[in-house]
């Protein structure tokens, strides 16, 4: 409970300083994507200086390579049921954004980048402010609600929850809540995803 409190936190104060601000500062990109890599480096000090990584790594199974493939599939699945109910975005573009599984500095870009210029400037630009939205609202989620996820539904849950986040951001929760035996099966299913993603948005998006 106390890490959800710390993660609301932050990111509402985050928002506030966003909105008393005005306008974004240039250097804010950078400083995100270097605090990203401090934490990557962080992490992989962590996963690294364990004694028990060579056992995790040789207990990865088939089924570890396989959750990737099950979270995609769920992800698209639950997007087909949920499409009719957002209104102004079709089908196509619905499963575009959502199989970017969290990714949402790429999709929020990509996609965009993708549309026919027929679309028009503003349908183009309403797209690209779902797409980040979408998916920076599922790893907000799922670092708040990160602890009842893993103890309601399971580790695994937790981890498909995270999707391609599930290798970077979200990876230090999943490690809190559901102990060190499922870092690289959360790193697995992060990296294939990631490595997915554009392949999946650039079809979809189409």
């Amino acid at each position: 409970m106390k890490g959800s409190v710390i993660v609301l936190t932050c990111f509402a104060a985050g928002l506030l300083a966003g909105v008393l601000a005005g306008h974004s500062f240039a250097w804010m990109d950078d400083a995100s994507m270097w605090l990203l890599y401090l934490l990557m480096l962080l992490v992989g000090l962590g996963v690294g200086a364990d004694p028990d990584l060579p056992d995790m790594l040789r207990r990865l199974t088939l089924r570890d390579f396989a959750y990737p493939v099950v979270t995609i599939a769920g992800t698209l699945f639950l997007t087909l049921l949920a499409s009719p109910l957002v209104a102004g975005v079709s089908l196509g573009d619905c499963l575009a954004i959502n199989s970017a599984c969290g990714y949402y500095s790429l999709s929020s870009i990509i996609i965009p980048q993708l549309k026919s210029p027929d679309t028009g400037a503003s349908a183009i630009a309403e797209i690209g402010a779902v797409a980040l939205l979408a998916n920076i609202v599922r790893e907000l989620l799922t670092l708040v609600f990160a602890p009842a996820i893993a103890r309601i539904f399971g580790p695994r849950a937790l981890i498909s929850a995270a999707g391609v986040t599930s290798v970077d951001v979200c990876l230090p929760a999943i490690r809190r809540c559901c102990g060190d035996a499922y870092t690289a099966p959360a790193i697995l299913h992060g990296t294939v995803i990631d490595l997915a993603v554009p392949w999946m948005i650039a079809l979809l998006a189409a």
